[in-house]
């Protein structure tokens, strides 16, 4: 056991770069969304009540919880995140550039959602501004370690194939590295439950 930790925890260091640059940009996309929708930019508002809107009609987590399925809005949403978001990018990784752009985009959605329906904003106590960033904070840090250890697969890939040649016979993806990714993974599953049940089952979601 304390040598599966450590391999775990090894595999989590050799990715801490990558971890951190998509964690930083998740950040800053996030305060940019979050100024603009409360300097009252129509952009923003705008993007945020279609999005919003479109989510109350049509995800199975937003529409459970609607109607008082909170577990059941935890567990779609547990599974969109983990296979319909961080799955999707972290093969995306492969690239290293792509996923930024995808980071940018879903963290200004974090932040232009810190306005509510009327278009007020949610930092009006301090327990709706705990439980927003705790949200944020919560599903930031799981999407981070896939997408970065998927751009750590890239970048291993491209080092050990321009060695190469880059010959088509001769390309492959590093065992490591695929290690790694699945070391990662088994952190990123129950961290990506665990902010799925917090969102949706905690009494502090107001």
């Amino acid at each position: 056991m304390i040598n599966f930790i450590s391999k775990v925890s090894a595999a989590l260091k050799r990715c801490k770069l990558y971890v951190l640059s998509i964690f930083i940009a998740y950040c800053l996309s996030c305060l940019t969304g979050i100024i603009m929708s409360h300097a009252g930019n129509q952009y923003a508002v705008s993007s945020r009540d279609n999005i919003v809107g479109n989510a109350m009609k049509n995800d199975k987590a937003s529409i459970n919880y609607q109607h008082g399925n909170n577990f059941s809005a935890a567990l779609n949403d547990f599974m969109g995140n983990l296979l319909f978001g961080a799955v999707p990018q972290t093969v995306m990784g492969f690239s290293i550039v792509i996923p930024y752009f995808f980071v940018l985009k879903q963290g200004w959605v974090g932040g232009i959602v810190s306005i509510n329906s009327e278009h007020k904003s949610r930092f009006n106590s301090f327990r709706s501004t705990f439980y927003y960033f705790l949200v944020l904070l919560l599903q930031f840090i799981p999407y981070s370690l896939a997408i970065g250890a998927g751009i750590k697969c890239g970048v291993d890939f491209y080092n050990n194939n321009r060695m190469n040649g880059w010959h088509l016979s001769k390309l492959k993806i590093q065992k490591n590295s695929l290690f790694d990714l699945g070391y990662v993974y088994i952190v990123v599953v129950p961290l990506f439950f665990i902010a799925s049940c917090f969102e949706f089952l905690s009494a502090w979601n107001v």
